[in-house]
């Protein structure tokens, strides 16, 4: 059974596993574990909260028949993406893009240390002792909390150092009902760029239906600061104005805010020999567009089939090298205004299909597939960007110690 372990004893608890941060990461970790039929480990959750409830709804694409299918709160098989030129509707087979609410996550993760009989400490997590072969977790006074073989920690952190170009992905988001039908719920949007655009930035609108009286609004910016909080529930409301909404004649059932980085800085997906970050803290988030969902239902994937094959639980790089390097130059190309938001990302979706583009986002496509990807963006604007990240690279290694 789930043991609830008081944090005052002397002794702390001997595990083989501790998961530091019991929110989407480490629950999808526990689920991982348990449907690998991972036994016989012992295994520790620590975080001072018990998440529960919708706290959070993540969005992201896969093939139909996956292990959340049970789930998910709704899925599409097509999308749309707007520019104040063009609607263009999009066909996503064989993919589909499905939405996932925080709270059967959170549900499936308790269900699963249930069963694998992981303890549970409700305690914040201040010190990590790393000695190479156990980690010491230290509580807020110092004291020991637990000792583990391995730790995976999910905490948000800052990159080790200061990225070339720092934006955030930062939204607001409305949970709307209404009367009378006014959603299609065959259909999601997925990118309306007829929001008025920052001066430095990107600015999109989205809808994700659940049913057609029901559906999550959406405002979101790529910009380097986030906006007053007044200022997104502005935003929202001339969205669905310009949806041809009256947001008088909408109930707001819930509110959603959240705040992501989309950086070139490095984040390290291992700081000491027996440490292993996950989710944002761990490379998860994907730096031109901010989606991280997929990698990290990724990383507790492999972490569970590594355990049960008896070797360390560290996952693969959430993204190949070469994602990267094209992420830090299409984030220098839209910082500098090269390249305009909107026009990227128009093209990106005109000049391939679908599917491509959405393995692309999510690190799945093969080196040719990336050289149709790169020849579909503005050829003068992104040359020059990719000379200005080389130059920035540069002087960075010039200016690092050693």
């Amino acid at each position: 059974m789930w043991q609830r372990v008081g944090v005052t004893d002397s002794a702390p608890l001997e595990v083989d596993l501790a998961l530091v941060g019991g929110g989407g990461a480490g629950s999808l970790v526990l689920a991982a574990l348990d449907r690998h039929g991972v036994r016989g480990l012992r295994v520790a959750v620590l975080d001072p909260v018990r998440k529960r409830g919708q706290d959070r709804t993540w969005a992201f694409w896969g093939r139909p028949g996956g292990d959340l299918d049970p789930l998910l709160s709704a899925s599409w098989a097509q999308v749309e993406v707007a520019t104040a030129a063009r609607r263009r509707v999009l066909d996503l087979a064989p993919l589909r893009y499905a939405m996932l609410r925080s709270a059967p996550v959170y549900e499936r993760a308790a269900e699963a240390g249930r069963r694998l009989g992981a303890a549970r400490l409700d305690a914040t997590v201040t010190a990590l002792d790393d000695d190479g072969t156990r980690v010491l977790l230290r509580g807020a006074d110092g004291a020991p909390l637990a000792r583990a073989s391995w730790v995976l920690d999910s905490r948000p952190r800052p990159p080790a150092r200061p990225g070339r170009t720092s934006w955030l992905q930062h939204f607001r988001g409305w949970w709307v009902e209404s009367a009378t039908p006014l959603f299609d719920p065959a259909r999601a949007v997925l990118m309306d760029f007829r929001t008025p655009q920052p001066g430095r930035g990107v600015s999109f609108g989205y809808v994700l239906p659940v049913s057609d009286r029901y559906a999550l609004v959406e405002y979101t910016e790529f910009s380097p600061a986030r906006l007053a909080d007044d200022a997104y529930d502005r935003a929202l409301r001339g969205y669905l104005g310009r949806l041809g909404l009256d947001p008088a004649a909408l109930v707001v059932r819930e509110v959603e805010d959240g705040v992501i980085p989309m950086t070139d800085a490095p984040f390290p997906r291992r700081p000491s020999p027996r440490v292993v970050r996950l989710g944002t803290a761990g490379g998860a988030t994907r730096p031109s567009t901010g989606f991280t969902f997929s990698a990290m239902l990724r990383q507790a994937d492999q972490v569970a089939r590594a355990l049960a094959a008896g070797r360390p639980p560290v996952p693969a790089p959430a993204y190949p090298r070469r994602h990267l390097w094209m992420d830090a130059v299409a984030l220098r190309a839209l910082d500098t205004g090269r390249v305009g938001g909107p026009e990227f990302f128009d093209r990106l979706f005109d000049r391939n299909p679908a599917e491509r583009v959405l393995r692309f986002l999510d690190g799945d496509t093969t080196p040719a597939e990336d050289l149709a990807v790169m020849r579909s963006s503005p050829l003068l604007p992104m040359s020059a960007a990719v000379l200005g990240d080389a130059a920035g690279r540069l002087r960075g290694r010039l200016r690092r110690p050693g």
